[in-house]
């Protein structure tokens, strides 16, 4: 859908997405380490899709050596540049590197391509390589097996659909103090309830929480310091949100630009009175989007 523009809408720069600001997370980085020079094969394929001219690998500056990697691989290119950027969470997400590299916003309720920016991944960019040129599906990716309790945190090149206990076996096993699994980083991604979970295309990282760093604190009401909102990088109000999604005051939540959120749980870490907000504007996003997709289908 993403090198399908809508009618009237036209790309103008292609961005590839090279961040992973997620802690913990690191399978980007290795990637671009090891298949760089697919990555930028895979970056001109998206570009002839999408009949761009002009290309931007953005790249945090905690990775110097990818930074370095990639730039080697397109001084001979001059349609594809690499832009370092400085380290700021949630970078990753497609609306900030947006504004990181172009200086353009995005609109409330819009894609990407109303300012003329398409975004992939540089996991994509790989799978697009190995689609055209070898005729390759997308059946494995690069997943991040950490925590640290972990024996040998690891980058593995995993099949999709394999049981997640198998990458932890790889990684030398459970450790005793694990509190939580979660499937991609601590920011967010999600606990699962058992092993047997399955690898999907869009599994970045499996992590082992330990115990001590599992367990949450007992929520406080809140005391409107106003932090949540100042993280906020849609420029949210997350704890009214949070208030709205526990009322069940829908169509409010849906007038505050509920659906804008990215969910990348900085309101939650930065909350003084530990209260779950993200977990509640989640709810308020699944409900308000059921209400959406039913009015657009009356119509």
């Amino acid at each position: 859908m993403k090198l399908s523009p809508p009618p009237g809408m036209t790309a103008e720069v292609l961005l590839i997405n090279g961040v992973e600001c997620e802690p913990y997370l690191t399978s980007d980085h290795r990637l671009m380490l090891e298949k760089g020079a697919e990555i930028i094969v895979g970056t001109k394929l998206l570009m002839k899709s999408l009949g761009v001219n002009k290309a931007v690998i953005g790249i945090e500056n905690n990775k110097p050596d990818a930074i370095t990697r990639m730039k080697d691989l397109t001084a001979n290119e001059p349609e594809i540049s690499v832009q370092p950027l400085k380290v700021k969470y949630p970078q990753g997400g497609e609306k900030q590197l947006i504004k990181a590299v172009t200086g353009k916003e995005v609109p409330s309720g819009a894609l990407p391509i109303a300012v003329g920016a398409v975004v992939n991944n540089v996991g994509t960019a790989f799978a697009v390589y190995e689609a055209v040129m070898k005729n390759k599906p997308l059946v494995e990716r690069v997943v991040t097996v950490t925590g640290k309790s972990v024996k040998e945190p690891s980058n593995l090149m995993v099949r999709v659909g394999t049981p997640v206990t198998e990458l932890v076996e790889a990684a030398g096993g459970m450790p005793e103090d694990t509190g939580k699994v979660i499937s991609g980083g601590p920011m967010m991604g999600r606990a699962v309830t058992t092993l047997e979970v399955p690898v999907t295309k869009g599994t970045s990282g499996i992590l082992l929480i330990r115990d001590k760093e599992s367990k949450r604190n007992e929520m406080e009401p809140c005391i409107r310091c106003g932090k949540c909102v100042s993280v906020c990088p849609m420029g949210l109000e997350p704890f009214l949100l949070m208030t709205m999604s526990e009322k069940k005051l829908w169509e409010r939540s849906e007038d505050r630009h509920v659906m804008d959120c990215i969910e990348c749980g900085s309101c939650s870490f930065t909350c003084p009175s530990n209260r779950p907000l993200l977990d509640y504007i989640r709810l308020g996003k699944g409900t308000v989007g059921k209400l959406i997709r039913a009015r657009k289908s009356q119509n």
